[in-house]
């Protein structure tokens, strides 16, 4: 095992990528000679070289629609956006090509594509930079939706997408670049729609994923100290989601708060909360619970950017609602 950062870890998975596969290429605003705007393509350009590691200009729809198109062809395109925030200029080619072509042309398409960047909101990067996309891209038929939390994750999971032969959303956690984590040495996948137990526990299960998963760590060594035994459910994978893993935790804990980033209308929150009550429901002693972003744009002033973001606060009062402690 090494030590690495999830920046080097989603680097490290695109490079063994090209390596095994010399369909694979990397394209998008600033990855080559800038080595990305958050250096997670560093070095690619002088490994790969300039057919396999394309700048881009700056044209969301564009560039993403030259790798749907790259995909129809049999080349496996990895296209990255600078952040997610800007795919939504590229949201036509995305959800009307890449995720309806396989369907639309009876199945003699397939879209081996993975849309990548980073997502949800950073250090006061105000309204239209601070957006957690994966409602919107979840709710579409014929997408996957990864949004890994640990180095490990995101290095098995990207892998797995990048052989996926379907269009795949993958977003990794503006925040998270530099957090270091555990990854194995030696080649490993980590299979698409499988959920991980990041800590096991006995009164209530706490679901987040991404950057949220720490937010629900931190709250459940808090809930400890309060004698509340809390489960934390990584899905990894938004969709599809992996039903069994978060039941199996219900059933044992008879409780559930969901730690989102995403806005609470129609949030992905809501879709779990659904699932686990219609699965779930004679294990439950309490309603499910959310805890979710602000109803609001991201505000740019420091103050009010954590008000709106999910906090540790946050989650031991709703966990303490749902277990009737206050």
């Amino acid at each position: 095992m090494r030590e690495i950062s999830y920046r080097e870890a989603v680097r490290e998975a695109m490079a063994e990528e090209m390596e095994r596969d010399e369909r694979v290429f990397l394209m998008g605003e600033e990855v080559g000679h800038y080595n990305g705007a958050y250096k997670v393509s560093e070095g690619l350009l002088d490994r790969f070289g300039e057919r396999r590691v394309v700048d881009s200009p700056i044209a969301e729809a564009g560039f993403a629609g030259v790798g749907v198109g790259a995909a129809m062809v049999g080349l496996r395109p990895i296209i990255e956006f600078m952040t997610w925030n800007f795919s939504l200029c590229a949201y036509d080619q995305i959800v009307n090509n890449a995720a309806k072509l396989r369907y639309m042309s009876g199945g003699q398409l397939s879209l081996p594509i993975v849309f990548r960047g980073p997502g949800g909101a950073a250090h006061q990067l105000a309204a239209q930079h601070s957006q957690a996309v994966e409602s919107l891209y979840a709710y579409v038929p014929g997408l996957k939706v990864i949004a890994p939390s640990t180095p490990a994750d995101a290095k098995g999971l990207l892998k797995s997408a990048i052989r996926d032969d379907n269009p795949t959303i993958f977003i990794e956690g503006e925040v998270l670049y530099g957090r270091k984590g555990q990854v194995e040495d030696n080649e490993y996948l980590v299979p698409v729609g499988r959920a991980e137990v990041k800590r096991t526990g006995s009164d209530v299960t706490l679901v987040a994923w991404s950057k949220m998963v720490y937010v629900a760590l931190e709250a459940a060594d808090e809930l400890a100290s309060q004698g509340i035994d809390a489960e934390v459910i990584d899905p990894r994978t938004i969709r599809p989601l992996d039903d069994a893993t978060l039941l199996r935790s219900v059933h044992k804990t008879n409780r559930c708060v969901i730690v989102e980033e995403g806005w609470p209308m129609a949030g992905f929150g809501a879709e779990i909360s659904y699932r686990i009550m219609q699965d779930g429901f004679d294990s439950l002693d309490a309603p499910v619970a959310r805890v979710t972003g602000e109803d609001v744009p991201m505000p740019y002033a420091k103050n009010l950017e954590e008000l709106v973001i999910p906090s540790v606060r946050k989650v031991v009062e709703a966990v303490r609602g749902v277990v009737y402690r206050d």
